[in-house]
Parts: C-alpha cells; sequence; structure tokens
C-alpha cells in the first residue's frame, strides 16, 4: 500500500501540518521580537546569571543544529523509509510529562548542558538568520517524515546518554522547547530594566 513518504510533494499528514506551522510560527516571532533592537539590547541581561536575547536564540540555534544533523541521518536510513504509517500518532505519559515541563512559562528550570550553552556578545545578523534557516530545515525534515511511521522511529536526545524518543515526540519537544526560550527571550524584552531607546516593550 503506498504511503505519503512515497509521493513527493504530498500534503502534509494533518499532525505534520500542525508541527509545521509550529515552526513557521517560531520563526515570525523570533523576527518580530528582535524588530528594531540594537545590539547593545539583544546582548542586554537582566543580571549576570540570566541569559540575554542573544543568548536566548543561540542557544535554540546550536540545539537545532544538532537535531537537524540528527534527523537528517535518521530520515536517510532505509530501515526508517521503509516503516511507513499515517497516523493519528499519539505520546505517551513520559512525552506528555516532557512536553508539558518544557512549554512555557516554565514549571521546571533544567541546566543546559555545557555543549548546548550559549557564548555571550553575539550579533543579531549572525544569530536571527541562522535561527530562520534551522526553522526552514526543520519544515524540510517534516515534508521528509511525511507518511513515515513516526512512532516506531527513533531518534537520540543529545546531552541525554543513550535516551531516544520516537520521531514525533522529538519534533514537538523541538517547537516546545523554542517556545519555552522565545517566552524567555520575551521576558527580558519587556523587563523593567531594559535598555528601551529607540525600542519599546513588546505586547
Amino acid at each position: 500500500m503506498s504511503s505519503a513518504a512515497n509521493v513527493p510533494g504530498s500534503p502534509l499528514t494533518p499532525q505534520l501540518a500542525d508541527l509545521r506551522s509550529q515552526f513557521v510560527a517560531a520563526k515570525a516571532e523570533a523576527s518580530e521580537l528582535v524588530d528594531g533592537l540594537k545590539e547593545s539590547q539583544f546582548n542586554w541581561r537582566p543580571d549576570p546569571r540570566r541569559w540575554s536575547m542573544a543568548e536566548c536564540l543561540l542557544h535554540l540555534n546550536i540545539v537545532g543544529d544538532r537535531y537537524v544533523r540528527l534527523l537528517e541521518k535518521t530520515l536517510e536510513d532505509p530501515g526508517a523509509r521503509s516503516r511507513t504509517g499515517q497516523g493519528p500518532f499519539v505520546y505517551g505519559a513520559l512525552a506528555k510529562w516532557i512536553l508539558a515541563n518544557t512549554e512555557p512559562p516554565p514549571k521546571r528550570k533544567f541546566k543546559a548542558p555545557r555543549s548546548f550553552t550559549p557564548a555571550y556578545g553575539q550579533p543579531i545578523t549572525a544569530v536571527l538568520p541562522t535561527f530562520r534557516h534551522v526553522q526552514e530545515q526543520l519544515a524540510l525534515l517534516l515534508e521528509q517524515a511525511n507518511g513515515l511511521d513516526l512512532e516506531r522511529i527513533k531518534v537520540k536526545a543529545p546531552g541525554l546518554g543513550p535516551v531516544r524518543f520516537n520521531l514525533y515526540v522529538t519534533f514537538a519537544w523541538i517547537a516546545a522547547h523554542e517556545r519555552r526560550h522565545l517566552w524567555q527571550a520575551r521576558q527580558v524584552r519587556n523587563h523593567a530594566g531594559f535598555p528601551r531607546g529607540a525600542s519599546g516593550p513588546v505586547a
């Protein structure tokens, strides 16, 4: 029986279409948040222990790039390509807990692994275009995953040792993680001490 995975250009399944809309929304929100900022504002920290807007986005770039490479490798594997399915796919109890604790506003705080810790003092012209590019890559990967069995295909979780999640949970976690740190960046821009200059609060 044929599947959408075997028909180039087929419409995304509803669940993948929803995930694509989440990555499109993240791309638009990042652009809106950064619009009109000076480099000094982009790199301003509420206090030395908290990230700037630049660090929030750079962290997402680091994590996103790692996941894009893992997903590309996974989706190129012939074994994965042979596992087809249309869904709908569901989350297990553990996945629901992980996603609920990733979504903003944060219910739990997690320390980023050293390899995912962003460097301070990054230019908008490097960070924002990279973030937008990562969202475009994720959208392309959703097209490659179209028609595959998202529950049976497993993906390594970077920074969590041998832990692996299925493809559906992986895409959903990336989107939730992006919302978490975009929310964090918005709190920085709306902070009372934020150096306003030409920019103002973001509603």
